[in-house]
């Protein structure tokens, strides 16, 4: 049996309170007059006990007002009529006015054809009123949630959870060739490992509380410089802060997330099929407020990488979220895959997404800083260095390579890059040296 829109929304939140109905007023067989129409609706609407496929709301989820869409996939599979669009956009309209986050509880089919370009159109209509809501806007994406719906209003949202199992995908079921029909790629855990859903949840309802509570809590106070966990004495010679910074042993971005945050959630993946676990991006908790995070762990970063830390500070300005990123990368990848997923591009849109932002962004490089790889996920003006790491334009050993040196040569070339900490203050491109507390 499936679950229709007010008991999901029972379980969910307390006191609440149906928005009153908003719509077009056709005549029984809708603005086609497709025959047979209104009996199929009438006979929804005894199915599931609403008047539509969505009901749309006010409600308190785990103490915090929201407003809610929840969509009834027993009203004729949960699709998008004229009808429906007005309630969602409505609801966006109400939560705009009233400062509220919006929670949209999907299972849906798509758009709904006895409407025919009416109904398709809903979903320009609803997109232009998600964009417009200042507060965070979560989507839970219930089985199933295919076709339009799911490449508007469910990707659209600033966070994306999908109950496990769930189908999920542009392409439904009925209309996919039957070789594929069965696909593993239209499921929530696929969605999830190609970056296009940020977590997999068995309940949605403790994700939904903490997500909440991390992405309503605007500060205009920068983020802390996170305290040095490494070595806290300066290395001797540039060769040295290499080798340090490069020590298997040296605390990497997991160990001072750790260490900062009392908790945190992350997002997943570019939004473009790309994901890249070298780049840890989300947003934690400390010392009572939220801060959004993006650290590297050490890797090379790929195009996905630099795509999702640009699409966290996109999120964090856009809800006054400071931010605070992490570098440690040996550089960007330049492999021939890189390459082609647009390296390039994706390096230049987080340098310009970090310019452009209005909130304010530290760094503090905790390992490796290897050339415009490190540099764009670097804070212009709040920048700070642990004292086993190093930041340099280039590599000692390509150093080397370029200048055509014999590699007896490379521990030279690591003090003429005046790569060390101190070497960088002194320098004036580094505001300090993160000290041990």
């Amino acid at each position: 049996m499936v679950d229709g829109a007010r008991q999901v929304i029972a379980r969910l939140v307390d006191d609440f309170v149906e928005f009153d109905v908003v719509g077009p007023a056709y005549g029984p067989d809708g603005p086609l007059d497709w025959a047979g129409y209104g009996v199929s609706r009438k006979a929804a609407a005894a199915r599931s006990g609403t008047a539509e496929s969505v009901v749309c709301g006010r409600g308190t989820l785990d103490g915090m007002p929201v407003v809610l869409v929840a969509f009834d996939f027993r009203f004729l599979g949960g699709s998008v009529g004229t009808g429906t669009g007005a309630r969602i956009s409505s609801a966006f309209t109400r939560a705009r006015v009233s400062g509220l986050p919006v929670v949209s509880l999907i299972a849906t089919g798509g758009t709904r054809m006895q409407e025919g370009v009416l109904s398709l159109r809903q979903l320009q209509l609803v997109t232009r009123e998600a964009v417009r809501l200042p507060t965070p806007h979560l989507a839970v994406l219930r089985d199933p949630t295919t076709g339009g719906v799911w490449a508007s209003l469910g990707a659209g949202a600033d966070v994306v959870l999908a109950e496990r199992g769930a189908q999920v995908g542009f392409a439904g079921r009925r209309v996919r060739p039957a070789a594929t029909a069965d696909d593993p790629a239209y499921t929530a855990e696929s969605q999830f490992a190609a970056g296009n859903v940020d977590e997999v949840v068995d309940d949605p309802a403790g994700p939904l509380a903490e997500w909440l509570r991390l992405l309503t809590d605007p500060s205009g106070e920068p983020a802390e410089v996170p305290r040095a966990l490494g070595a806290p004495t300066p290395a001797a010679s540039g060769r040295q802060a290499v080798e340090r910074a490069r020590s298997a042993a040296r605390p990497r971005a997991g160990a001072y997330l750790d260490d900062y945050f009392e908790s945190r959630r992350e997002i997943r993946g570019d939004r473009a099929g790309g994901v890249d676990d070298g780049m840890s991006c989300g947003v934690g908790r400390r010392g009572g407020r939220s801060i959004a995070f993006a650290a590297q762990t050490g890797t090379a970063t790929t195009p996905a990488g630099y795509r999702t830390a640009a699409r966290l500070v996109r999120l964090a300005d856009r809800l006054g979220l400071p931010v605070l990123t992490l570098v440690d990368t040996p550089g960007a990848a330049a492999d021939p895959a890189a390459e082609l997923a647009g390296a390039g591009p994706a390096i230049a849109g987080l340098f310009a997404t970090i310019a452009a932002a209005r909130v304010p962004v530290t760094t503090l490089v905790v390992g490796e800083g290897g050339s415009g790889g490190a540099l764009a996920l670097c804070s212009p003006d709040r920048l700070w260095i642990a004292p086993d790491a190093y930041f340099s334009v280039i590599a000692p050993e390509l150093a080397a390579a370029i200048l055509k040196r014999d590699p007896a040569e490379i521990p030279a070339l690591a003090d003429q890059l005046k790569l060390r900490p101190r070497d960088l203050l002194e320098l004036g491109v580094v505001q300090g040296i993160a000290a041990r507390q």
